[in-house]
């Protein structure tokens, strides 16, 4: 089953080849063998108890009434900040939540179970999404421990803060996960366990029931071991909700069924602008892989030149100002026994509990603490304009406009932020491996509700090259 897409299992499902029950023992079995056994990935927090029942009764559903969609029976892992109404915590990887149960689903877990997914469990990440400590190492929480990438586990990166989501899928514990980005956490983790991860337009996918960081940036995406699997995904989760104000803007420019834009052609007379001054970051190795990929994009006829992109990202203060009112408005509505209901009370619980719950200290979450909490603050509005001009105005919209260009190419996740400020979608393809086998991809990045133009762009470059090679455990 392993690099098989939805669309190739469904086909074995109709034709009685498997069934939905099958698929879940063998995501079952893949976890019991290498999440806490044998490499010990430990991208799996927990699994659905009721996973092998949903499973059984979609079978049923599949003979008696046919099928809902693409994922009818399919087995989905979630990040462990995502809401779900069942037997599963959601806990942002923060021991102080480890036994919240959340009352009601997402609408991210809503949408997947109306579309006949099983949610088969939640996957571990780095604490608070990586909003808790300058020093927190990626993929590790004081609930979860350490997730370990599964191409070098224990010596390779294994990105985050969705870095179960991205493990688990390159493991091949579930078909594919959901994971969450602020700046970097679906891009960083597909990257460095070599899959294929879409960061949608802000307001694309309702934000409702995830523990943020930052509503400005927050969104929720898919991550797949190719991009059918991730548009098929995507077109689930789009929708306007109600609850969610972003998601009023997408209104006419989101798709249910990004499947169109599966295209094999799409690449030619494609304008692809690189921004040179993102590549500093690269080491030799990985240089070399992304000009073997400008070169393959080339001969798959797109035309790839270098571009101006600022790279001076100003600092803000944002991220603190808002992670402060949005995790205090999430905590509030927790149940009574939990032992936190705000940021002050989240530092505290911390601090009384520093053996088990400050491996790596809480500094950002006390920066965040001192901030007002209003959003009225001179510096939080200045900040954010800016971020909004550096990163729009002056950054992807000039370079996208000027140029004429259908995305801009980034190594890895290095655009990430400006991206991310933005608010723009990004989608990130295996690109190939060093010689030490560290992965690397390429990452089209585009204007706002551009994703199935980036979906395109990023299928024709997969399937001309086919460079994804699962990892052996």
């Amino acid at each position: 089953m392993n690099q098989s897409t939805i669309l190739e299992i469904q086909q074995r499902l109709q034709e009685g080849k498997t069934t939905s029950l099958d698929l879940t023992k063998y995501y079952l079995e893949r976890i019991a063998s290498y999440n806490w056994n044998g490499p010990k990935i430990n991208a799996v927090l927990e699994v659905n108890p009721d996973a092998l029942h949903i499973a059984e009764a979609l079978d049923i559903e599949r003979k008696e009434r046919g099928v809902r969609g693409p994922l009818h029976g399919i087995p989905i892992l979630i990040k462990d900040n995502i809401d779900t109404r069942d037997k599963m915590h959601t806990s942002a990887g923060s021991i102080a939540l480890a036994e919240h149960f959340a009352k009601k689903d997402s609408v991210v877990a809503r949408k997947l179970r109306e579309a006949g997914a099983i949610i088969l469990g939640k996957t571990n990440m780095t604490e608070w999404a990586n909003f808790m400590t300058h020093n927190m190492p990626n993929g590790y929480s004081s609930r979860g421990g350490q997730v370990l990438n599964p191409y070098g586990p224990g010596a390779f990166d294994v990105g985050g803060s969705s870095s179960g989501s991205g493990a688990a899928i390159a493991a091949d514990f579930a078909t594919a996960s959901i994971g969450t980005e602020t700046s970097g956490s679906i891009l960083g983790p597909a990257t460095h366990n070599s899959i294929v991860g879409i960061k949608p337009t802000v307001g694309l996918v309702s934000r409702t029931g995830i523990i943020p960081i930052a509503h400005s940036q927050d969104t929720a995406g898919p991550m797949a071991k190719n991009v059918t699997d991730a548009a098929i995904i995507l077109g689930a989760l789009t929708g306007m909700d109600q609850e969610d104000p972003a998601t009023l803007t997408s209104v006419g420019k989101s798709q249910q069924n990004y499947l169109p834009h599966l295209q094999k052609d799409a690449l030619k007379g494609a304008r692809i602008g690189v921004a040179k001054n993102y590549l500093y970051e690269l080491k030799d190795e990985q240089l070399r892989v992304f000009n073997r990929a400008k070169k393959e994009l080339e001969a798959a006829g797109a035309e790839v030149f270098d571009i101006s992109l600022s790279a001076q990202s100003p600092e803000s203060s944002v991220l603190f100002h808002e992670f402060k009112i949005d995790i205090n408005a999430y905590l509030k509505d927790v149940a009574s026994f939990l032992p936190v209901h705000s940021l002050v009370e989240l530092i505290a619980y911390n601090e009384e509990h520093s053996d088990i719950a400050l491996k790596y200290g809480q500094t950002v979450l006390e920066e965040s603490q001192k901030k007002p909490g209003t959003l009225a603050d001179p510096a939080y509005i200045q900040d954010r304009l800016n971020d909004l001009t550096f990163s729009q105005k002056e950054g992807l919209n000039q370079a996208i406009y000027s140029e004429k260009l259908d995305a801009i190419l980034f190594p890895n996740d290095v655009g990430c932020d400006i991206a991310a400020r933005a608010g723009y979608p990004s989608i990130t393809v295996p690109a190939g491996y060093t010689e030490q086998g560290v992965p690397v991809s390429v990452t089209f990045t585009g204007l706002a509700y551009s994703e199935g133009r980036l979906i395109e762009l990023a299928y024709a470059y997969e399937q001309a090259t086919l460079h994804q090679v699962p990892p052996v455990l």
